[in-house]
């Protein structure tokens, strides 16, 4: 069990990895693994302060995806408490972050790359312009 809990690192996982090279290579720039709010112990995986967007990267298991995420067989009700628990703090730190001003995204580690790397790039967009241009 030990072992197995060690090799869950916290932060550059494969989907993290391709998702920011996937983001990096639409040309945008972003801050990794990083408070949005410094008063606010939550860390998001990819941060874009002067647009106040913050997005972070849910794995299925941990975050209790409803398409994907599997029971644990072994100690069962430790790890659905555990998944709960780190639904109510999902919930909690949106609600903080939109509460600040921040736009939260939240991408589910099955979503294809590219796909969410378009969802952030658009969002980028918006926040950038947020009025259409007078035609």
């Amino acid at each position: 069990m030990r072992k197995s809990m060690q090799a869950n690192t916290g932060r550059d996982t494969k989907p993290e990895l391709a998702l920011r090279r996937a983001v990096h290579a639409r040309g945008l720039r972003y801050y990794v693994n990083r408070r949005p709010i410094k008063a606010v112990r939550r860390t998001a995986d990819l941060v874009f302060p002067r647009l106040k967007l913050a997005i972070f990267l849910d794995g299925c298991f941990w975050h209790g995806c409803p398409q994907h995420h599997t029971v644990a067989k072994t100690n069962a009700t430790f790890w659905a408490e555990k998944v709960a628990t780190n639904r109510r703090r999902d919930r909690d730190t949106n609600t903080r972050l939109t509460d600040a001003g921040w736009t939260v995204l939240r991408v589910w580690e099955h979503e294809p790359v590219d796909q969410a790397a378009a969802r952030i790039a658009e969002t980028v967009t918006t926040l950038r312009h947020p009025y259409p241009a007078a035609e």
